[in-house]
């Protein structure tokens, strides 16, 4: 089988459908693969990477679309990128079809088979290629929460602020050791810091 691998366009996408390892796994077991020039530069991987793994490098998307049997993305495809898709060639990538009722009409349209990752199940129910998403996706969320906090309201400052305060854990630990022994080693303006707040 030829399967592709093009450069995804969606913005602020820098994710690539496979890297140098999954393209050596495949080309041992016998099948052809393309991607896009420059497809790994926003991993840090090179064209010369994917080269030495076996693969093919297009010079463009439109090559890739035309020549392969099953494109490898990590995002849904853009409109026209829906265009290229053709009877016959399988898609595999996040597709979220409830939230764009146009791709899915324009992936229908196209008569392509389009697999989601989301939608993949093992046998015991569990959805192996959501799960890790979903995992990055909450440990991000938390980053990006503390990043647009800092933004909005002061940047350093205010966040050390804030690090002045003791956390749960601390506040706990404080009612254990007992409040009267945290007043003398702290004084009262301490006390009222972890513990009224």
């Amino acid at each position: 089988m030829k399967i592709g691998v093009p450069k995804e366009i969606k913005t602020l996408e820098f994710r690539v459908g496979m890297t140098p390892d999954g393209v050596h796994e495949l080309v041992v077991d016998g099948h052809e693969v393309i991607v896009e020039t420059n497809v790994g530069d926003g991993i840090g991987v090179s064209d010369k990477d994917y080269r030495a793994a076996g693969a093919r490098v297009a010079a463009t998307a439109d090559e890739i679309f035309a020549a392969t049997d099953m494109i490898i993305k990590v995002k849904e495809p853009q409109m026209r990128e829906c265009a290229m898709l053709r009877p016959g060639q399988i898609l595999f990538t996040y597709l979220h079809l409830a939230a764009d009722p146009a791709q899915a009409e324009a992936l229908v349209q196209s008569g392509v088979t389009a697999i989601a990752y989301e939608t993949v199940t093992a046998s015991d129910g569990s959805l192996p290629l959501l799960t890790p998403m979903s995992e990055v996706a909450g440990r991000l969320s938390i980053q990006a929460g503390a990043f647009a906090l800092q933004k909005a309201n002061g940047g350093q400052r205010q966040i050390a602020r804030w690090g002045t305060r003791c956390s749960t854990s601390q506040r706990v630990g404080h009612r254990r050791r007992g409040i009267r022994r945290e007043r003398r080693r702290h004084g009262s303006r301490a006390r009222r810091r972890c513990h009224d707040r």
